[in-house]
């Protein structure tokens, strides 16, 4: 009995260790400057679910997918409502921590106007929109970590596992 104890508590205690060394990993983390907005082509959307209650379909251009050496990947969002309506949105994704940024919003005239002072948010948190999430479960993330490549997300995306699931 004695020894079970004892190799539970030796678990516990590198578990313990291996959390504080991650939570030092994270604290120590810097973002990488963002690069500029990547060209885009609406008509090479690969397309996902957000929720069965949206009217909007949701796709990146597996063109604009890059992953930083910070592990951020952009992306280019595109929501397109029935009337053909856009929101387009070039985003940066931090699976190890479940956020999303936005760095920039593409307007009708164009021209991409750069968000004044982009902050992280949680992709759990109470936003008007699930998209970011709902992309890191269609492939974008590999639990909380980053996908393996852009080839990996892009696959992920054309198999598009979640599309019965709503968020």
């Amino acid at each position: 009995m004695i020894s079970k104890s004892l190799v539970m508590m030796c678990l516990l205690s590198l578990s313990a260790g291996a959390w504080a060394q991650r939570d030092a990993e994270l604290a120590d983390w810097k973002e990488e400057a963002v690069a500029p907005p990547p060209a885009f082509d609406t008509g090479k959307l690969l397309t996902f679910d957000v929720s069965q209650a949206s009217s909007l379909t949701y796709g990146v251009d597996p063109a604009t997918l890059r992953i930083s050496k910070d592990g951020v990947l952009s992306y280019v969002m595109v929501a397109t409502s029935a009337s053909g309506a856009r929101n387009i949105l070039y985003e940066g994704l931090r699976c190890v921590t479940g956020e999303v940024k936005t760095y920039a919003r593409y307007s009708p005239s164009g021209a991409w106007t750069l968000a004044a002072q982009p902050e992280w948010r949680s992709l759990f948190g109470n936003m008007p929109s699930k998209h970011a999430l709902a992309f890191a479960r269609a492939g974008a993330c590999d639990g909380a970590a980053q996908a393996s490549s852009v080839n990996e997300i892009t696959r992920q995306l054309k198999l598009n596992r979640f599309s019965r699931f709503s968020w």
